[in-house]
């Protein structure tokens, strides 16, 4: 049988890779959100190899994750786990890192904030936060392509959509979270690195 597969991140791996190696250090665990296909964790742990990896998604996610790790042996990549970050469960240590790609405009609004609180919890302090994907700059978007994606993307869930890189970067602030780095990716995204303030404690929404 094959493997669950993404075109996209099949694409973007690489160009994140080059980016994460300078942000995510030897020993550390970092937690995925979104892991669905596995396909960046398992292209990762295989390029750093020092690093542990959990891959998580949302619990109606799990079976595909399972197909994406059936048969393979990295030993860096632990168990995936559930993971909806409205309702939980995080995990209960924190970790070193955390990284996200192509989620924060595909969940509902409501849940944006939730993500940002529950990574201030379970990031250690000094830890760093990777999110990959399009923004919008001052209600702006980098590119026509990307405004066509979030009308399809509001005609598909009106609470889904492109975010602006204010709101995300209030909320992450709101958290404990300082903005670090704002890389420009292909195909028109972002890789924006935020990391864990020292003694900054996470706000309840």
């Amino acid at each position: 049988m094959s493997k669950p597969f993404s075109q996209a991140c099949e694409n973007n791996k690489a160009p994140i890779l080059e980016v994460i190696r300078q942000v995510f250090h030897g020993g550390s665990t970092v937690l995925e959100i979104g892991s669905y296909t596995t396909q960046h964790v398992r292209y990762f742990a295989e390029h750093l190899p020092g690093i542990t990896w959990q891959p998580s998604d949302m619990p109606d996610s799990l079976s595909v994750m399972l197909a994406g790790l059936e048969g393979e042996t990295f030993p860096n990549i632990l168990p995936p786990q559930t993971l909806d970050v409205m309702q939980g469960p995080w995990p209960d240590t924190q970790v070193e890192g955390v990284f996200s790609a192509n989620t924060l405009h595909i969940m509902s609004a409501e849940h944006v904030p939730y993500f940002f609180q529950g990574v201030g919890k379970v990031l250690q302090t000094g830890g760093r936060l990777c999110v990959y994907g399009p923004f919008r700059y001052q209600g702006n978007y980098t590119s026509d392509s990307n405004a066509r994606f979030d009308e399809w993307l509001k005609e598909r869930d009106p609470l889904s959509g492109i975010r602006d890189i204010e709101t995300v970067n209030e909320l992450a602030t709101r958290n404990g979270l300082e903005l670090l780095a704002d890389h420009a990716m292909p195909a028109n995204n972002q890789l924006l690195v935020w990391q864990k303030k020292w003694g900054q404690n996470t706000i309840s929404i």
